[in-house]
């Protein structure tokens, strides 16, 4: 098996797509393509159908989808919330068309998992994804599955914390480089 290191960097992936979808956001003037399309997975080195199914098969088994499950009615509410600020009075009709999108592009969230498959299959070998497989399927990689989003949500906390307490110390240097100069801020 590959270093354990270059197999758990493979985790991050999960929480980059779980900020990138909390990040996102349609800007408020923004308009619909003329013709819809389906963003492409990443360019990534040609993957092994193995090698995709291995990758498929670790998402699967960091329940991955449960991040993007609801990635298709919130990019659209989201989207009808930004047409509302600039279209009040449509709001009954933006309503009812929010409805018609969501249905028409329900499921289009299994592209991200194809998408992230892909990456995973381009930024490993099939050896190494087979090995993924393998390590996951011991108890410490069990343990890993269940303890890791637990662990990043509260690191996560951590940095948040130690940002807001940090950021009262610069503040506070500021300020006494500032009175140094005989400026009150």
């Amino acid at each position: 098996m590959k270093s354990l290191s270059r197999i758990l960097s493979a985790a991050g992936l999960a929480l980059g797509l779980a900020l990138g979808l909390a990040l996102a956001a349609v800007p408020a003037g923004a308009q619909a393509p003329a013709k819809p399309a389906s963003p492409a997975a990443p360019a990534a080195k040609p993957a092994s159908a193995a090698a995709l199914a291995a990758a498929k098969e670790i998402l699967a088994m960091k329940t991955v989808s449960t991040m993007y499950a609801n990635a298709v009615p919130s990019i659209v509410q989201r989207t009808k919330d930004a047409l509302l600020q600039a279209n009040l009075n449509y709001q009954k009709d933006l309503n009812e068309v929010a409805v018609i999108v969501a249905q028409s592009l329900a499921g289009r969230e299994k592209e991200i998992g194809d998408g992230m498959a892909a990456i995973y299959a381009g930024d490993f070998t099939e050896q190494e994804l087979k090995d993924l497989v393998t390590f996951y399927k011991t108890p410490l990689g069990q343990k890993l599955l269940s303890q890791e989003p637990k662990t990043i949500q509260s690191s996560m906390g951590y940095m948040n914390q130690w940002a807001q307490t940090f950021a009262e110390i610069v503040n506070a240097q500021f300020r006494a480089e500032m009175r140094k100069r005989g400026k009150e801020i």
